[in-house]
């Protein structure tokens, strides 16, 4: 016998529910398109984006800014403020963007959980602590769920430049065949000059600048060329070398690995070699070396 419309009504609204809910329920967000503002004034690059392998994997899960201590930090678009603490007691701030979220370190800020801030509004200020640059420089990441990308992709609206964390680049010596970017970030260890070898004490010449950088640091092309040496060289461990135009060539030693082989034609901030402390060699770091129409130079003359 059929049921009373009365008493079917529980079972269509529980029905009804049910539907709401599979209808409702949220798409995963993709990554955004829409560009970001610039949350610093300068438009200077350090150390950019090498995503790790994996979720607990070493790697650079963000791009450097440089800046100076005390610099407003913007927002790069409108969106809601979801952390401004401390992270292994680094500042951070962390904003929802709906589809994305950026992350900016290390910040005093000056927002609170749950502010609503529009594009470019003030949430910080820069800090030098916990900075690896000589002033100091920003760390801003991008999400989208667990993954990170490179905000560079969003950072669109202007021109940028890679620079030296130790100051702004002096300008090159005419016929340098033009200003190269800084292949790692880290300070300047060892500059180019006369010195006393740190393993065999014998004073001579350091053909080129040591940067103080952890083993496995991504090291980038100091500009586009063509791979002329892949391998081991002696006292110089592994080591990279790159031919330019304008009869400039460039060297990375002591690399624990190389990520590109003879022959390859590479573009400049491309990831060719891993540092590391191969040859003869007294911990991580990377020795870069110059050569103008075949003598040697100062790097930091054309960096």
């Amino acid at each position: 016998m059929p049921r009373p419309v009365a008493a079917l009504l529980p079972l269509v609204t529980l029905c009804l529910a049910t539907l709401c809910l599979v209808t409702l329920r949220p798409v995963p967000a993709a990554a955004s398109t829409e560009p970001w503002s610039w949350p610093l004034g300068r438009h200077a690059v350090g150390e950019r984006f090498d995503p790790p392998a994996d979720r607990y994997g070493a790697g650079h899960r963000g791009v450097d800014l440089a800046g100076s201590v005390g610099d407003p930090v913007r927002a790069v678009a409108a969106g809601r403020v979801t952390f401004a603490g401390q992270v292994g007691g680094v500042p951070v701030v962390t904003i929802d963007h709906g589809a994305e979220r950026s992350t900016y370190q290390p910040v005093a800020a000056v927002v609170q959980v749950g502010d609503a801030v529009e594009a470019r509004q003030v949430i910080g200020t820069l800090l030098g602590e916990h900075s690896h640059c000589a002033d100091a420089c920003l760390h801003l990441g991008r999400r989208v769920g667990d993954d990170y990308l490179d905000p560079l992709e969003l950072l669109g609206g202007g021109r940028f430049r890679l620079i030296s964390p130790d100051g702004e680049p002096p300008s090159p010596p005419s016929g340098a065949g033009g200003p190269l970017q800084r292949p790692v970030g880290g300070p300047v260890t060892s500059p180019f000059g006369t010195r006393v070898h740190p393993v065999t004490g014998v004073r001579k010449l350091h053909d080129g600048t040591d940067f103080g950088v952890p083993c496995g640091t991504p090291v980038h092309a100091a500009a586009g060329g063509t791979v002329v040496a892949a391998g081991t060289a002696g006292a110089y461990g592994r080591r990279v070398t790159i031919r330019h135009a304008g009869g400039v060539e460039t060297s990375y030693a002591h690399v624990s690995s190389a990520a590109v082989p003879v022959g390859a034609s590479v573009g400049a901030g491309e990831v060719i070699a891993r540092s590391g402390s191969t040859g003869m060699s007294t911990g991580c770091h990377l020795h870069f070396m110059v050569r103008q129409d075949g003598t040697l130079v100062d790097p930091m003359q054309l960096l």
